[in-house]
């Protein structure tokens, strides 16, 4: 079931892409085609289009805006995608509204409202493209064009949307003297594209820029609770007053400043006469704010395995080598226990791995492993770690004791007792690896079969591993010892997997 603020969000974030989508075609067919201006992006080569041609601008707008959504869609994500087809979309139907609105009903042409003024025409195009690029870009938007290639290079590389439309759009201008064989109208068009990036750089900054409160109150603790409930971070340090000559406590909370009233409201609620400062946070890297792109030279990629299970983190180490810095939860300060709520062993890994890159900020890949028994109708599967006390109580229960969870040699020994007797054995493992990777999600499935042995065999390995004898072999898992396993292994056929995808992206 969708989190109805996700809902919420999500329809506040279509609608304002709308609204800035609208201010950019009222620019376009208002100031912009009237005056003929050139600009940058598809709007640019659509507008030469219809200069030359008198193609109305809308339709080779959409027809070649459909050429990059295979590009947005893998780089920057499927919900920028969506955000994109609507942002066309939309733009679509306000070029084609406004013109229809705006023109002589008689010639079909464009009006100049300015008069002659064609510079201050493109002064008011620009900064009002300039804000509706950014209002899009603020919502998880994009009008679509070379906008999508400012968004791909500004997920990885610190270059501004600006900067990136400009590089982007400056040929796209020049072509427009081979038009119109004026320079004047070329020098327009610069300036029409330098001061919308101008604004949409200002714009963008405004709209990201962070505040920084610190509160001295005897009333911490409740106004602490007020702001988390408000859904907003912060940290207690310890403070020493020095004129009272006494210890107090200092709240930290860093949030956008759009958001600086709310914060402000709840304090006022609790402490009405509570000693607050509000300052300027300028670069906040970190979750809900920007992404830090800047590289160290020499240091190996960064994945977080989500596990504390040093076996299993050993084995992953062994297997991927010395190509990436494997962490582990403890490694990166990870004490939560992360959500498995689901009933598939593919939306299992997938949680957690989102879960650590939404509250911890680093890509990070997550397993679940089930061991599949044809004669228990696949069970244990999702439910392995905690074979032994599924049919025990409702496992969703926050009372049920849950202390035998992960308990191998319980979980070993009901899996014997039901399968005494049994003369179907085949079984497999499988592991299934979920990646989330500068923004994308993945997923990756690893097999074996073989068969349940009727009593335990081996010392080494980990759960299961005693008693599954795998397909070619004669020895169970534990027997094989960790340089066989390793190599043949459910979790090592999906790692590989893994492996090759990331060596792929490097």
């Amino acid at each position: 079931m969708l989190d109805k603020k996700f809902i919420m969000l999500e329809i506040r974030d279509y609608a304002m892409v709308a609204v800035a989508t609208l201010m950019y075609a009222f620019a376009v067919t208002t100031f912009m085609l009237p005056y003929e201006l050139a600009t940058g992006g598809v709007a640019g080569i659509s507008a030469l289009i219809y200069y030359a041609t008198g193609l109305e601008i809308q339709i080779s707008y959409a027809i070649i805006n459909l050429a990059f959504l295979a590009m947005a869609a893998r780089i920057v994500g499927v919900r920028f995608c969506l955000k994109t087809i609507w942002g066309f979309g939309t733009i679509t139907f306000w070029l084609w509204l406004c013109q229809r609105i705006i023109e002589d009903p008689v010639t079909h042409e464009l009006p100049r409202l300015l008069g002659d003024e064609a510079f201050m025409a493109c002064v008011l195009a620009a900064i009002i493209e300039g804000i509706g690029l950014s209002l899009s870009f603020y919502y998880n938007g994009s009008t679509g064009g070379t906008d999508i290639i400012a968004a791909c290079i500004n997920k990885y590389k610190d270059f501004s949307l600006g900067q990136v439309i400009v590089v982007c759009d400056i040929l796209i201008v020049s072509s427009s003297y081979f038009i119109f064989h004026d320079v004047q109208r070329v020098i327009f068009g610069y300036v029409l594209l330098i001061l919308a990036a101008i604004t949409l750089d200002y714009c963008t900054r405004r709209f990201h820029q962070a505040v920084e409160f610190k509160i001295f109150s005897r009333n911490h603790s409740a106004i602490a609770d007020a702001i988390n409930k408000s859904g907003f971070g912060v940290t207690m340090l310890d403070g020493y007053g020095w004129y009272t000559k006494t210890e107090r406590k200092v709240l930290v909370c860093i949030c956008s400043k759009r958001y600086s009233q709310t914060i402000m409201r709840e304090i006022k609620r609790v402490d009405p006469s509570c000693f607050f400062s509000i300052t300027n946070a300028q670069n906040v890297y970190g979750e809900g704010f920007d992404v830090m792109k800047t590289k160290v030279k020499g240091q190996k990629p960064i994945v977080v395995f989500a596990t504390n299970n040093a076996h299993k983190l050993e084995e992953v180490r062994q297997i991927l080598g010395d190509r990436f810095e494997i962490r582990s939860l403890k490694e990166i300060g990870c004490m939560d226990e992360l959500p498995e709520t689901h009933d598939t062993l593919e939306e299992n890994a997938m949680e957690k791995a989102r879960y650590i890159t939404k509250f911890y900020g680093f890509d990070c890949f997550a397993d679940d492993t089930g061991l599949e028994v044809d004669a228990l109708n696949g069970l244990p599967g999702v439910y392995s770690a905690r074979y032994a006390n599924i049919d025990d109580a409702d496992y969703d229960d926050p009372d049920f004791d849950k202390s035998h969870d992960h308990d191998s040699e319980a979980n070993m020994r009901k899996l014997l007792a039901k399968m005494e007797g049994e003369t179907n054995r085949k079984a497999q493992f499988r592991t299934v690896v979920a990646l989330v990777y500068k923004g994308q999600e993945y997923r990756f499935e690893g097999i074996v079969k073989g068969d349940i042995s009727t009593e335990k065999h081996g010392t080494e390995g980990f759960g299961y591993d005693p008693v599954f004898v795998p397909e070619g072999y004669s020895e169970s898992f534990a027997e094989l010892g960790a340089d066989v396993k390793n190599k043949i292994s459910h979790r090592a056929l999906a790692v590989e997997k893994l492996v090759t995808f990331l060596k792929e992206q490097k």
